[in-house]
């Protein structure tokens, strides 16, 4: 399997190797149309002068051969070729000395050799450093009235100088360490993501204390970020799944464990006043399963990535007076008194859902309340939203259970007493977010509490 790294290091002299043959390219093709040409006139101009030096050496034939030799020493390699086809070599020497017929055209009808510009052997700037005959600039001229054909081009040793040794030298470092480099960033850069690799798979073996121990401040930092995040994410939902089940099984069991044993009892000789006792506890055991059935029923609903909410114009006051005479018989029972300022009131938002919270909250505000206790339950319409406060005197809530009463099974020990589900005040909270509303909780532990819920208004 090829690994990022791998890609990566091969995508980089992929580059590398495409911007080498591009330069090249590019750099051929400017040498081609202009340089090449340029430097050809420019050899021209120094071979025209120096045949004008010679030429100004007036009966001094015999000093042709030591001024070339000079010349040669300067750099230059020089072909001398007389009108009988006699040649002398100065300089340096070729290692290709067969001239072609246009360089004869420098004795034959006085012409200027281009080989450096014209010579078609070479297609490649390359050619440059061919130390070819061909590859010079060649000028007719005459000495003591005897005609010659000078060809002459700088000395390749003369082109490849100290400093231009020490650029190529530089050319190469630059490009050691830069692939030394490169690979070294791929596997910094790589590393992280390895890890985050081992992290995923650490993941899916359900190890949510894995320890990722990324610090980057760049975009890889953010993804590590990030996936802890989720990683913490992922282990409270793990251990809410678990605590849901635990939770779920035990509410359960044991309401059926009751109606089984008690069951079991009634097969027995049993007395008449007995015998209804037995009934009326497997009759209460079967009325909390049906309601924790209900609420869980409701509670996975909600859970839906987009719950279909029917929202329609509803008289508030009416729907909460409903709710109160349901459990009118209760609120005798427990002597509670109960008050209210519910103005007339229509409002927009989901009827079937809202009476579940008004059913918990009452509910609620009932199981909570003592003997003699009251509570209070109001309504206040805004412009653009409506405010209901459900408020009793009864047993309060300490700081810790305010800020955990809306999580899912969550139970006060007062509650567990009580036979509560645990579901209720979380399904109000999934309801009131739903309608992007908030509730809020206000208690002290023996002076009772006052739940506050705001909605804002929909637009149908």
């Amino acid at each position: 399997m090829r690994t990022l790294y791998r890609k990566f290091v091969a995508a980089t002299l992929l580059i590398l190797t495409i911007s080498v043959i591009t330069g090249f390219i590019l750099i051929n093709w400017i040498y081609m149309t202009t340089t090449k040409q340029k430097i050809d006139r420019q050899n021209v101009v120094i071979a025209e002068e120096i045949v004008s030096s010679i030429e100004g050496m007036h009966g001094h034939r015999s000093a042709l051969a030591p001024y070339l030799e000079s010349i040669g020493k300067l750099g230059y390699q020089v072909l001398l070729i007389d009108k009988e086809g006699k040649k002398q070599y100065f300089g340096e020497d070729f290692s290709k000395t067969e001239l072609s017929p246009e360089a004869m055209k420098v004795l034959d009808e006085k012409e200027i050799y281009h080989g450096m510009s014209d010579d078609s052997k070479h297609p490649f700037m390359m050619g440059h450093f061919s130390n070819d005959v061909r590859n010079t600039v060649g000028v007719p001229f005459t000495s003591d009235g005897q005609e010659y054909a000078l060809f002459m081009r700088p000395n390749n040793k003369l082109l490849f100088s100290d400093i231009h040794m020490i650029l190529v030298w530089f050319i190469l470092a630059v490009a050691v360490i830069s692939i030394i480099g490169m690979i070294w960033f791929a596997k910094h850069l790589i590393k992280p993501i390895t890890q985050l690799t081992e992290a995923t798979r650490e993941l899916t073996r359900e190890n949510f204390n894995y320890d990722l121990t990324i610090t980057r401040r760049d975009e890889i930092g953010q993804l590590a970020e990030s996936f802890t995040t989720m990683q913490r994410q992922l282990q409270h939902n793990d251990e809410a799944r678990k605590s849901f089940i635990s939770n779920v099984s035990h509410d359960f069991q044991s309401p059926l464990m009751n109606i089984k044993g008690y069951a079991e009892l009634l097969k027995s000789d049993v007395s008449e006043e007995e015998r209804g006792q037995y009934l009326e506890i497997i009759d209460e055991e079967s009325i909390r399963l049906s309601h924790l059935t209900k609420q869980l029923l409701i509670m996975t609903s909600l859970d839906q990535k987009a719950y279909p909410m029917k929202i329609s114009e509803v008289r508030v006051d009416e729907q909460i007076k409903q709710v109160i005479r349901r459990y009118q018989w209760l609120i005798e029972e427990k002597g509670i008194e109960v008050s209210y300022n519910l103005i007339p009131c229509v409002f927009k938002y989901d009827s079937e859902l809202m009476t579940n919270v008004w059913d918990n909250l009452m509910t609620n505000a009932i199981k909570y309340s003592r003997q003699g206790d009251s509570i209070w339950i109001g309504l206040d319409e805004k412009e653009t939203e409506l405010i209901i406060t459900f408020k009793d005197t009864g047993i309060g809530m300490s700081q810790k259970d305010m800020e955990q009463i809306f999580d899912r099974f969550y139970r006060v020990d007062s509650a567990r007493k009580k036979g509560g589900t645990g579901l209720g005040l979380s399904i109000v909270k999934q309801i009131i977010n739903l309608h992007k509303g908030k509730v809020v909780v206000e208690s002290k532990e023996g002076k009772g509490a006052i739940f506050t819920i705001t909605l804002p208004s929909i637009e149908k």
